[in-house]
């Protein structure tokens, strides 16, 4: 069943959201060469602590899964599109990242990701980048009052597609609440005008997976958590928390 949020409940997702925005500019800040993934972690964590709330992802355990999810971040370098553990692994020149990040205030939540290079970027990767924000950005816009979920897939996937690149099978958006995954579903790809009706006070987090080689295939690790492109190649994962108001959708996390 979807939930409609109030105003008053929307706010509280936005204090969520802030927490998660800082988090996730803390840890960008951080990143560099010679970092490892758990310094990363350990960053997110202590400015979510500070803030007096808890991360979300943190012993999360979802159906299938094999074991609770031991970390506050996702890390996920180079092909790992999403769900990557946190290691001892260092960043080396020229890596890809995804950060996810979670956090829950008051009993709200609030979710969002982000994609960047640590030190000599490869230019392919910074265009995989540009298409993942463009495309999250195209599916915002598409959130508005009257509008479909298709629309937001849509909207996501001509962007995705008209770059050349791939986007993650069977993955993609979906509400947010006092959960951190609630209805409905929100698919990378949609028909215009078909779906569910999007209404003012529904909260959703879209998030575009994106692969360079153009396929949408992927792996799992043997960790049970990370979810890697089939062929190797590089994976982009952006996301933002979003509320749609009666004039058209605000995001969440934002700083």
């Amino acid at each position: 069943m979807i939930e409609l949020k109030s105003p008053s409940e929307i706010a509280a997702l936005r204090e969520a959201g802030r927490i998660v925005a800082r988090a996730l500019a803390a840890v960008r800040a951080h990143a560099a060469v010679g970092v490892s993934l758990l310094e990363l972690d350990d960053v997110a964590a202590k400015v979510i602590a500070d803030a007096g709330a808890r991360p979300s992802f943190l012993g999360y355990h979802p159906p299938g899964a094999p074991r609770p999810y031991p970390a506050v971040i996702c890390a996920s370098v180079n092909d790992a599109i999403v769900h990557g553990i946190p290691t001892g692994a260092r960043l080396a020149d020229g890596d890809l990242v995804s950060i996810d990040c979670g956090a829950h205030l008051d009993g709200w939540c609030g979710g969002s990701a982000i994609s960047f290079t640590v030190g000599e970027p490869r230019p392919a990767d910074l265009a995989l980048v540009d298409a993942a924000e463009r495309a999250l950005a195209a599916g915002i816009d598409a959130a508005r009052p009257g509008a479909r979920i298709g629309d937001i897939g849509h909207a996501v996937g001509t962007v995705a597609r008209a770059a050349g690149f791939g986007i993650m099978a069977r993955h993609g958006g979906h509400g947010v609440g006092r959960l951190m995954h609630e209805p409905p579903s929100v698919p990378n790809e949609g028909r215009p005008g078909h779906g569910t009706r999007i209404e003012a006070g529904l909260v959703i987090a879209i998030e575009p997976m994106l692969i360079a080689s153009g396929r949408d295939a992927y792996r799992t690790d043997p960790d049970g958590w990370t979810l890697r492109t089939h062929d190797g190649s590089r994976a982009a994962h952006t996301e933002h928390t979003v509320a749609v108001t009666p004039t058209g959708p605000i995001i969440l996390t934002a700083p």
